[in-house]
């Protein structure tokens, strides 16, 4: 397999553009997803019947191969970034919810009762002390939902916006290898600087956490049990 050095000065425009593209699909996404796991997560956690339905419902909309996906979509959305969005931010949601009620249920329940004692209500519990304590979890599950969705993207080249997949699809068609390795070294890259920010992110708002080992993090928890 020859790679064409030449190429990539030649497209480097392209390749931004591209980048660009990918970024305006994936992200928003991601947030979309965050924030309507977050609802859910807390419905979930809270009226424990409504748990296995929309954890499975999640899982359901998993299963669904992406492509298919975004055909189903076609009807409604069209051919627009906005099919891309909707199927990939879908996607997200198996990850969030799972994470953030997994988040919330680690959360201990003298935790919970301290707090209720001294006259803090169920949502400012619920914004000051149970999210806050699930962060790490939740945070986890963005990283995941993150990569993934950056990595999905490519598969919305189908129906035009698939940011860097458009360089597959370009090299595949011209048996040409050099944009195909262009754009898998991209996608790559942007998962890494992705989760690295996501990392710095979190380390930002757990203060409580720096300079702690996992092991010293698990006696926490138990004390605070």
């Amino acid at each position: 397999m020859t790679i064409e050095w030449g190429w990539f000065p030649d497209h480097a425009d392209e390749m931004a553009r591209l980048t660009a593209d990918h970024l305006a699909t994936a992200v928003p996404a991601v947030l979309l997803g965050l924030l309507i796991a977050l609802p859910l997560a807390v419905l979930a956690h809270r009226i424990r019947p409504l748990r296995g339905v929309i954890l499975g419902a999640s899982n359901i909309l998993y299963t669904i191969p992406s492509l298919a996906f975004f055909v189903l979509l076609l009807p409604v959305t069209g051919l627009t970034r906005t099919t891309a969005i909707v199927g990939l931010t879908a996607y997200t949601l198996v990850v969030l919810v799972r994470n953030t009620v997994e988040g919330l249920d680690a959360v201990p329940v003298k935790v919970r009762e301290a707090s209720t004692a001294i006259g803090t209500g169920p949502l400012r519990t619920l914004l000051t002390v149970e999210l806050p304590l699930a962060l790490p979890v939740i945070m986890a599950g963005v990283r995941v939902a993150t990569v993934m969705s950056l990595s999905l993207v490519s598969v919305a080249s189908y129906i035009g916006y698939g940011g860097l997949g458009q360089l597959f699809t370009d090299g595949f068609q011209r048996n040409f290898p050099t944009p195909v390795i262009a754009g898998v070294a991209l996608t790559l890259l942007l998962a890494l600087v992705a989760d690295a920010v996501l990392v710095t992110v979190q380390w930002l708002c757990t203060p409580w956490l720096r300079g702690t080992t996992s092991r010293q993090r698990t006696s926490l928890w138990r004390k605070a049990a």
